[in-house]
C-alpha cells in the first residue's frame, strides 16, 4: 500500500473502518496494537463513536489441535560484527535511516480550548463525524467522558497534524457557548480640578480662551473660577495627579 501520502492513507483508513461491521471491528481491535499508528487512531474512533468496548467482543472460535512438531536443530551462526553499519560520525546515515519519516505528520497540535463540557461535547462530535481522532485535556483522553480535568480553567483538544486541514473544514461553524471574559482594562483614573489657593474641587470653567495662531505653538488657556474661595487663574487644561 502506497503510504508516501499519510494523509491520504489516513482517510482511506477511516473510509474502511466506516464501511466495516460491527461484528467485524470487535474481531479487529484485539490486534490494534499490530496496526500502524494512523490506522490505531482511526480504529479507536471508529469503535468510540459507535459505542464498542472490547469486552463486547464474542468468544473466538478455538483453532483446531495439531500435534506439535518435532523440534528441529539448527546449526550455530556466527557473524563478525559489521563496523560498516555502526553508528559513528563517518557514518551518519545509519542512523537517520531509523528515523520515523511520518513523525511530524503524527505530532499532535492544539486546535482549540474548551471552557466548559458542552463546549467539549459539541466539538467532540464534529471530530467523530469528520473522523478524526483527538486527544483532550493532559489526560490525553480520547472521548469527553474520560477527562478529569477542571473545564473552567480550560482545557486543550489535540489532533495529529496531518488532519489539520479537515479539522478546520469541520470546524467551520462551531462556536463555543462558553469562553472565559475578556481582561478588564485598566480604568482610567478621574483626576479632579483643585484650586490652587484652598484645594476645593468647587472649581466651574469660565472660559477657553485659544492663543493667537501666530505665536511659535498656539495652545488654548483654561479660565477657572474656584466658588469655595473666590480665586481665579489659568492654566492649560493639563492636570497633574499630586
Amino acid at each position: 500500500m502506497d503510504t508516501a501520502d499519510p494523509a491520504g492513507e489516513f482517510l482511506r483508513v477511516t473510509e474502511r473502518y466506516r464501511q466495516m461491521s460491527d461484528d467485524e471491528l470487535l474481531v479487529l481491535m484485539p490486534q490494534i496494537s499490530d496496526l500502524t499508528p494512523l490506522a490505531q487512531q482511526a480504529l479507536a474512533s471508529e469503535a468510540r463513536q459507535r459505542g464498542l468496548k472490547l469486552e463486547d467482543q464474542p468468544p473466538p472460535t478455538p483453532p483446531p489441535t495439531r500435534p506439535p512438531a518435532p523440534p528441529r536443530a539448527k546449526p550455530p551462526v556466527f557473524r563478525e560484527p559489521s563496523l560498516s553499519t555502526a553508528p559513528s560520525d563517518d557514518n551518519p546515515d545509519v542512523d537517520d535511516a531509523d528515523e520515523d519519516p511520518y513523525e511530524e505528520d503524527r505530532e499532535l497540535v492544539e486546535i482549540r480550548q474548551v471552557w466548559s463540557l458542552r463546549d467539549a461535547l459539541k466539538l467532540q462530535s464534529i471530530l467523530d463525524t469528520a473522523g478524526i481522532p483527538f486527544f483532550i485535556g493532559p489526560e490525553e483522553a480520547t472521548s469527553v467522558d474520560a477527562v478529569t480535568s477542571d473545564f473552567t480553567k480550560g482545557v486543550a483538544v489535540r489532533i495529529m497534524r496531518v488532519g489539520i486541514p479537515w479539522a478546520a473544514q469541520a470546524m467551520q461553524h462551531y462556536w463555543p457557548a462558553d469562553e472565559p471574559p475578556d481582561e478588564p482594562e485598566d480604568e482610567i483614573k478621574e483626576i479632579p480640578i483643585r484650586c490652587p489657593q484652598c484645594h476645593s474641587e468647587e472649581v466651574v470653567l469660565e472660559e477657553v480662551v485659544p492663543e493667537p495662531a501666530a505665536t511659535e505653538n498656539p495652545s488654548s488657556k483654561f479660565r477657572w473660577t474656584c466658588d469655595a474661595c473666590g480665586n481665579q487663574w489659568e492654566d492649560d487644561g493639563l492636570v497633574k495627579e499630586g
